[in-house]
């Protein structure tokens, strides 16, 4: 997980194209900076849930690594791998624990795409 800090080549004017379903598209990288340009580029309300939820996992979690991978932000541990990812779709965002059936209370959504331990929750749910 310890990649080099990415330099964003993207200028501050030009906007970032928004996926199918209204995820930012932004460049693979890793450290704080490119997980803000996504959460910035969040369309509408995600925005600030995108920055109330950089805020909660951080005060959790002050040593967790960043990055953006997939146009996902994900958060993890050095030597721990990824614990959390964040996904925007048109109505609702959707915050996958990679880990989430060791969390109490468990998350109410098993992951369709991968088997085990992965669960998740919609904002607005």
């Amino acid at each position: 997980m310890a990649k080099a800090k990415s330099k964003l080549a993207a200028s501050p004017d030009k906007k970032p194209v928004l996926l199918s379903g209204g995820n930012p598209q932004i460049a693979k990288g890793y450290g704080d900076a490119p997980v803000q340009a996504y959460i910035a580029a969040m369309p509408g309300w995600k925005s600030e849930v995108g920055r109330r939820l950089d805020q909660l996992i951080i005060g959790a979690v002050p040593d967790a690594q960043k990055a953006v991978k997939w146009n996902s932000p994900f958060y993890g541990m050095e030597g721990d791998g990824w614990f959390l990812g964040i996904h925007c779709f048109a109505k609702y965002i959707k915050v996958a624990f990679f880990r989430g059936l060791s969390l109490k209370p468990v998350p109410p959504v098993e992951s369709r795409r991968t088997a085990g331990s992965t669960r998740s929750n919609s904002f607005p749910g």
